[in-house]
């Protein structure tokens, strides 16, 4: 008789085999019967192995993890883990162990085992050559591995699957196992599929439904669409598990409107001669609710007035329970406006709120918010952890949240925006909350992912004849204070958030040097920037008519700036206002600009200059890719009015002289909106607008400091104070004269979708439409008179190397002083920032 079965091993791992038993082997002469003492130790003398076929019986010992001479229990532990590993090697069907012989103490057991056959040759038939390598590999079929009845199983299955799922219902698989004679215990396997034709929804068919229309009800289902000639965007297959969501989806439709208890009574698949299906739903609406009484119960921190601004829901409105649930536990955002996050805001992290309904009568539905507040939690302890490169105090110094604050669901959303701010982390940023509900207290831990914190900036761009490009480094998250300390040179002193930036940018028309340093928490206390840089420029004569550029006609420019920037408190802390004083040198050799009827060409001009933006950013939670927010900001730079201070006649002054003091004064706005329609679709709005202005008629305007539009939108110039403002579909700075507008407009919308969002890279696509363009003064100023262009891009942003993208783009309109459209262009986009 056996000893153990496999199941009975498993068995008796949960109940008692009686004390009396007694095991036989059937191969015993004579049938005689060998007991056993149950529970009592015994000696193992050894193990024989029948039933192999390619299998050594040493191996399959090795298998058991038994050996000779170990204490084994009959029954025991040791002897059931030796059969489960047996099955666990999957290379066995079946295994039973038999009672060979018991000496004295020792105890000779045998296992009879049947082997599972090999794979050796297999072959997928019914589909091409690329699809049956795509099959095997998702499979993962390969000479070798058991044949087993799950695996027929599971490969029929997946088979049928992927092909039912792209729409061919009525595929058909079939599996071959052939037994293979030139080895022992071989197989091979023929795979047949026939995928048949691809079959189409040809009706969605609706009955029962009077509240909504079969159009309404049709819109509802996003995934499972009828056969329509033109729509390429949504295809008309079936598929198992769309088709059940959907069907929630009408359900959820249906409770919206406050038809609680609409139900699908029957749906079901007819079959139409050219090959194609309906789908009919059979549906009972039933009655449409509305909110009678909403009664709060249990609170004592907020008046009922001060809930129901919250709930939004007043006695009469169409019962909503899907509404009722986000106003009272939240919608998943963010930004969710609901009761639950209002107490969490308050301290409030025990406190537990439900809805419950409490009375239906006729067609209405009596709610009550029932709410137990409990105490109020404080922070005890905020740790954060992942952060191998970058010092705890950068982070500590972002958080909203500190030690011995009330508890707030909000500081902790906001910390997590502030930390992605930084441009050091992943954006999914993980904070661990640890409650102590007997202490009310709670711990939190921001789990963070570090990214590359350097930058090398390969920046390029094509236009106006000549190729841009930049070489950089730009250190985002440097260590000033360790740049003498050998051991912080990992290979540079890192981890303090300070920014050191070096880089040249060059063309046939300019070359510019800078070095730049930003401390952005100046003492360390206080989020105060200070911000230094240093730059120098060459730039030649271009002749936009020849393309020729003439080195001996050159314009030089030396310039410093120093600049200190401020979080404000009021209206509330999303605003910033950074002030900055700069000054630069032009120096002109032979270097004509025309500015109204003067010629400028050879002289020393000076720009003095007072600059001061005011901001607001709560765009987040990553820099890189939004997902919700606006960025506002307005700027205004501004020189001395010295032409109406020094009592200078300047009728008839050269024009070196006129222009040896720069004097303007710059208005510039901007504004950006994003608006999420999922985690990875974000529509974002753009609109932004400058204006140069002058404070002498007599004098006009001076020749920097002009907008250029078109194009990439990569700053080339900078150093002369133009703005270089993008707009694709139009080669660079083409939408502006020759000397640069001094007023500019722009709008965009751009759809934005997120492919992947990793540490290592972050990709996504984007589809937009653009208008804008560029006037020299206001008798030329037409906010409707715009250039527009649409197009589609992909953006891929590498911590080493910044931002890399392309964009294929379409100008609608002709460029100045043309007559033909623009046409489709391309951009590249290399470093370029976000």
């Amino acid at each position: 008789m056996k000893l153990f079965s496999a199941a009975l091993v498993m068995t008796a791992l949960f109940f008692n085999i009686s004390a009396n038993a007694q095991i036989k082997k059937d191969t015993i002469a004579n049938n005689k019967n060998i007991s056993f003492e149950k529970g009592k130790e015994y000696i193992l003398g050894g193990i024989t192995v029948t039933g192999l076929k390619k299998f050594s019986e040493e191996t399959v010992k090795v298998f058991t993890g038994l050996r000779e001479g170990q204490v084994i229990k009959l029954p025991g532990d040791k002897l059931t883990s030796a059969i489960k590993k047996l099955y666990e090697s999957k290379q066995f069907s079946d295994v039973d162990v038999y009672l060979a012989k018991i000496d004295g103490t020792a105890v000779y057991l045998q296992f009879d085992v049947q082997e599972l056959p090999q794979l050796n040759q297999f072959k997928i038939k019914g589909v091409k050559k690329a699809k049956a390598k795509e099959l095997v590999k998702e499979t993962e079929l390969k000479t070798g591995i058991m044949v087993t009845d799950n695996l027929i199983v599971t490969t029929k299955n997946y088979i049928t699957k992927k092909y039912t799922d792209k729409g061919f219902l009525k595929t058909k698989v079939n599996l071959n196992v052939v037994k293979d004679t030139s080895d022992i215990n071989t197989v091979n396997l023929s795979v047949f599929v026939d995928k048949g034709k691809r079959i189409k929804i040809k009706d969605i068919l609706f009955t029962g439904n009077k509240a909504l229309s079969k159009k309404k009800l049709r819109k509802t289902m996003k995934n499972t669409k009828e056969k329509l000639i033109g729509r390429f965007w949504k295809s008309s297959k079936y598929i198992e598990e769309d088709y059940q969501t959907d069907l929630e989806s009408i359900l959820d439709k249906y409770s919206r409107l406050g038809y609680r208890d609409a139900r699908i009574l029957s749906d079901n698949i007819t079959w139409n001669e050219d090959n194609t299906i309906n789908i009919n739903i059979d549906l009972e609406e039933g009655k449409q609710y509305r909110f009678a009484d909403i009664l709060f119960v249990g609170n004592k921190e907020y008046t009922d007035e001060q809930l129901k601004s919250i709930l939004k829901i007043d006695k009469g409105d169409i019962y909503n329970g899907a509404v009722l649930e986000e106003r009272v536990k939240g919608d998943g955002t963010p930004n969710s406006v609901d009761i639950s996050t209002t107490y969490q805001d308050n301290g409030f992290l025990f406190a537990q709120i439900n809805a419950v309904e409490t009375k239906v009568k006729k067609d209405s539905i009596t709610v009550e918010i029932r709410i137990r507040e409990d105490e109020k939690a404080r922070i005890r302890k905020v740790t954060v952890s992942g952060n191998d490169k970058t010092n705890d105090h950068v982070i500590f110094r972002e958080l909203r949240v500190k030690p011995g604050d009330l508890f707030s669901r909000s500081a902790i959303i906001r910390s997590i925006r502030e930390i992605g701010q930084l441009g050091f982390f992943d954006q999914n940023v993980s904070p661990d909350v640890v409650p102590d509900y007997q202490n009310k207290t709670a711990d939190i831990d921001f789990t963070v992912i570090e990214k590359g914190g350097s930058q090398i900036e390969l920046q390029g761009g094509y236009g106006g004849g000549s190729f841009i490009g930049t070489l950089g480094l730009s250190f985002n998250n440097f260590s000033i204070r360790n740049i003498f300390n050998k051991k912080a040179y990992t290979p540079l002193p890192m981890g303090d958030g300070q920014k050191l930036s070096l880089r040249l940018q060059s063309s046939r028309t300019f070359n510019t040097y800078s070095f730049s340093f930003t401390e952005p928490w100046l003492g360390g206390r206080k989020p105060k920037s200070l911000s230094f840089s240093i730059y120098s420029s060459n730039q030649y004569q271009y002749n936009f008519q020849t393309g020729n550029v003439d080195r001996n006609q050159s314009l030089g420019i030396i310039g410093a700036s120093l600049g200190l920037g401020q979080r404000l408190k009021w209206p509330d802390d999303y605003f910033q206002l950074s002030q900055t004083i700069s000054y630069q040198s032009f120096n002109l050799n032979n270097y004509g600009f025309r500015v109204g009827s003067d010629v400028l060409s050879n002289g020393t001009l000076n720009n003095l200059s007072y600059s001061a933006v005011i901001s607001r950013s709560s765009a987040g939670p990553s820099l890189i890719f939004p997902t919700y927010g606006s960025e506002f900001s307005f700027a205004v730079k501004a020189t001395l009015p010295y032409s109406l201070l020094n009592n200078k006649d300047y009728t008839n002054l050269e024009a070196q002289d006129k222009y040896k003091w720069l004097e303007y004064y710059k208005l510039t706005a901007k504004g950006k909106w994003y608006t999420p329609f999922s985690d990875k679709l974000v529509l974002m709005n753009n609109a932004e607008m400058g204006y140069l202005g002058f404070y002498n008629d007599k004098l006009g305007q001076n020749p920097f400091e002009r907008y250029f539009v078109g194009g990439d939108g990569i700053a080339q110039f900078q150093l002369d104070g133009r703005e270089t403002v993008g707009l694709r579909g139009y080669e660079n700075s083409r939408l502006s004269s020759a000397e640069g507008g001094t007023i500019y407009n722009k709008f965009q919308m751009e759809l934005r979708y997120s492919i992947t969002d990793t540490p290592s890279a972050s990709i996504y696509t984007l589809g937009f439409l653009e208008a804008g363009n560029s006037y020299d003064n206001f008798s030329t100023f037409n906010p409707f008179e715009l250039k527009r262009s649409a197009g589609l891009g992909v953006r891929i942003f590498m911590p080493a190397f910044g931002l890399l993208g392309i964009d294929f783009a379409h100008g609608f309109d002709p460029l100045p002083g043309q007559v033909e459209k623009s046409g489709w262009q391309t951009h590249f986009i290399i470093g370029r920032q976000f």
